[in-house]
């Protein structure tokens, strides 16, 4: 997916903004880049792959000979960025966060005369941030450009813009699907994707934009420039998966949520009578953990770590991006505590099943070292449709999500028409779905956290959250 830090001060931010990017970290795992703008000296930027070495070890180098009072930094998951932009609205840096579904539309809409061109990636696809920048230039000011972009761009669009005169500006998206946040000290502001990243930097929250919001930040002043919508639809994701523990997103923590989440699931099976007797219940490291802390409280049952996941040397568990590679790296990761697995029955909780390719492979390990039972349990409902508002998975197909494979071969094209009792554990239909996972998988039971389930545990407006990888509704 991707996040971004930036920061505007009357000292230097050099060190901030580094920082700030580095605990950025698990949103993306492909490109990072700073920007730093100077008064006497201007623009300095650096772009790294990020794919086999960490952030914070990439820019170590660049970050003694950065300097000025302003700078943004982004992690991607995808295009090289941040951009440094020349137009007729000034010089700008740009990095942006989110998906474009019709970049190839827009560029043949606008842009295919004889005087624009876009340098291609090594794919031969335009640069998303590229794009962007090119459609807000289409305005005669930033504020009427970023909403023009945000407005043609089919997806989600949250950006960042440094300009020349060292003022940042943060626009969220349309609906708010990801967070944008501002935090203050005494010597100016910063503005990130999480929380805890600018508190551990001396910051104080000061505001949260709303979705659709621009603002400008300087030293001194948060100043709206165009109004937050009412309207949000915020990702689960950022709750259940995507967010740091530490952080909070309209005024949710998140492993405060994941506590509940757990907790839910599990006196929820138990009402239903399903609930299986267990030695230990566990988390997939990492982001399971708190949802099995939350379930094993509630059941009585006691926590476990079985295996543990050995990161000093393999700290990224999204590359690299072959997927052979991937299993074989999530395989060496996992290291087991025999005393913990052998003959003992076991109930794990994952944040999510989307694939389930590496699932497999953990349930194998298990039963290899000697697990009597596993038991799998989903702290979201099955997902049944790819995201197309953020890159949440590399999913380019419904196919690809393991619930539409199982849907798709029991019942063919017919089962479209019955998603939603197949995410229905209560149904028939979602019964069969339960138990053909189960054979596929080699679990000895799979039980998936209800949608109801899961909004409860967010616990905020459910009309403001997104849902869209489960029910399909926009």
């Amino acid at each position: 997916m991707g996040g971004f830090f930036g920061a505007v001060s009357q000292r230097d931010v050099v060190l901030d903004v580094f920082f700030g990017v580095d605990y950025h970290s698990h949103l993306g795992t492909r490109r990072a880049g700073m920007i730093v703008r100077d008064h006497a000296d201007g623009f300095q930027r650096q772009i790294h792959s990020i794919e086999n070495t960490p952030f914070r070890t990439k820019f170590e180098d660049d970050i003694v000979r950065f300097h000025g009072t302003s700078a943004i930094g982004c992690i991607s998951d995808a295009d090289p960025q941040p951009l440094l932009v020349r137009s007729h609205l000034g010089t700008f840096a740009i990095t942006t966060i989110g998906a474009i579904n019709n970049a190839e539309e827009l560029v043949e809409e606008y842009f295919s005369g004889r005087t624009t061109q876009f340098m291609a990636l090594s794919s031969g696809a335009v640069n998303s941030t590229e794009l962007v920048a090119a459609l807000i230039n289409q305005k005669d000011d930033l504020v009427s450009g970023i909403q023009y972009a945000q407005s043609k761009v089919d997806g989600s669009l949250t950006l960042l813009i440094m300009t020349d005169a060292g003022d940042l500006i943060a626009a969220r998206d349309f609906m708010g699907r990801l967070p944008v946040l501002v935090g203050r000290d005494e010597n100016g502001h910063c503005v990130a994707f999480e929380s805890f990243a600018y508190h551990k930097l001396g910051y104080h929250d000061e505001y949260e934009l709303g979705p659709a919001e621009i603002v400008r930040l300087t030293p001194d002043a948060v100043e709206v420039l165009a109004p937050a919508r009412d309207e949000m639809k915020m990702c689960a994701f950022m709750w259940v998966y995507y967010g740091y523990p530490n952080s909070n997103y309209e005024g949710m923590n998140v492993e405060v949520m994941r506590y509940r989440n757990g907790a839910i699931m599990a006196r929820d099976e138990a009402a239903r009578g399903t609930q299986p007797q267990v030695d230990y219940v566990a988390g997939v490291p990492d982001s399971g953990v708190p949802h099995a802390i939350g379930y094993s409280t509630e059941s009585g049952m006691p926590f476990g770590r079985p295996f543990i996941k050995y990161t000093p040397t393999w700290p990224r568990s999204f590359m690299p991006a072959n997927q052979d590679l991937r299993n074989k790296i999530a395989n060496m990761k996992q290291v087991p505590v025999p005393e913990l697995i052998r003959d003992k029955k076991l109930l794990f909780v994952d944040d999510s099943i989307v694939r389930g390719t590496q699932l497999r492979e953990t349930v194998n390990f298990l039963y290899d070292s000697g697990a009597a039972e596993v038991h799998m349990r989903s702290a979201c409902p099955p997902i049944m449709y790819s995201c197309k508002y953020l890159s949440f998975s590399s999913s380019k197909s419904d196919m690809d999500l393991i619930a539409r494979r199982v849907v798709d071969q029991l019942e063919g094209e017919e089962g479209v028409a019955h998603l939603d009792e197949y995410a229905d554990a209560t149904t028939e239909r979602g019964a069969c779905l339960l138990k053909t996972i189960c054979e596929d998988m080699g679990f000895d039971s799979l039980s998936y956290q209800s949608l109801q389930g899961m909004i409860e545990a967010i616990g905020i407006d459910p009309e403001k959250i997104c849902t869209y990888c489960w029910d399909g509704r926009e």
